[in-house]
């Protein structure tokens, strides 16, 4: 068997825009759609392991964070994008 399963639908009724919206729906839960995107590019091994641990610092950030709220820490900053200088206009 395959990761993942062949998607089918059977349209009750003529109701083809319903028969369309769980189509779409189990489209996306079996995965084939971000498999598909994943497959349109070639990603280098060394950037997949970047991307895995990049993510994995912001999940463990993320939730040292949370910890510290629920702990009353009250001297927690949360960091936002600066804006950019030089953007005047004249």
């Amino acid at each position: 068997m395959s990761k993942h399963p062949i998607v089918s639908v059977e349209v009750r009724k003529g109701n083809i825009q319903k028969a369309l919206k769980i189509f779409k729906r189990r489209m996306e839960d079996s995965g084939h759609l971000q498999l598909l995107r994943e497959k349109q590019t070639y990603t280098k091994p060394t950037t997949v392991r970047r991307r895995e641990k990049q993510l994995a610092v912001r999940a463990q950030n993320k939730l040292t964070l949370l910890e510290k709220i629920e702990g009353g820490d009250t001297s927690i900053r949360i960091f936002q994008k600066k804006k950019k200088k030089g953007s005047r206009r004249k």
